[in-house]
């Protein structure tokens, strides 16, 4: 079984921003609930 060609560069480096997007977004929302729930 060959190996697979990779994706095109810019199909790498647009899941690279959605994966870093996802997770800045989640851990905004993380700090978001920790801070109301210590100063409400």
């Amino acid at each position: 079984m060959p190996p697979r060609p990779l994706a095109p560069l810019w199909q790498r480096l647009g899941w690279m921003v959605l994966i870093w997007a996802l997770s800045v977004s989640a851990l905004g929302i993380v700090a978001s609930v920790i801070r109301w729930w210590l100063h409400p």
